[in-house]
């Protein structure tokens, strides 16, 4: 599958995947600010068209460890219609609120790999309201409900 991406950043670099094998093409961090909301927000200078029938998904890189940073909204959604810039919004913890504009030990920097993206196939879904569902082994049971 080709995949359409439009600088909107000079220094903006085109996803590639690191290494044989790798499920997410790496984004990298063209700029950073903290936004009005106190979030760590790094804009990767991109732009993409994610075709028709697909959608994208960015997650944090594992490297997520090393920084004392959440993504947001845990994964992000690229709707097949959406053509405006591709931004990570991160939730700062204690520590990076105490860092006071020193961010270089909490978070990441300019030109750092800061997400990764995924591209999948969406069904079309009609949703359908019903009276009962069909029964299962597991039922209504939920969190915790197969044990520690």
């Amino acid at each position: 599958m080709k995949l359409k991406f439009k600088k909107l950043h000079p220094e903006a670099i085109i996803p590639s995947y690191q290494k044989e094998g790798d499920a997410g093409l790496d984004l990298t961090a063209v700029d950073f600010e903290v936004d009005k909301n106190g979030n760590a927000s790094y804009d990767t200078g991109l732009a993409m068209e994610i075709p028709e029938g697909y959608v994208g998904l960015i997650f944090p890189r594992s490297s997520i460890c090393k920084t004392d940073l959440a993504l947001a909204n845990a994964v992000g959604v690229i709707d097949s219609n959406y053509r405006g810039p591709v931004t990570f919004k991160f939730k700062p913890t204690a520590a990076f609120k105490k860092a006071e504009g020193n961010y270089d030990t909490v978070a990441y920097k300019k030109g750092d790999r800061v997400g990764q993206l995924i591209v999948m196939p969406i069904p079309h879904i009609e949703p359908i309201e019903v009276k009962e569902l069909s029964e299962t082994i597991r039922g209504a049971e939920g969190f915790g409900s197969s044990g520690n």
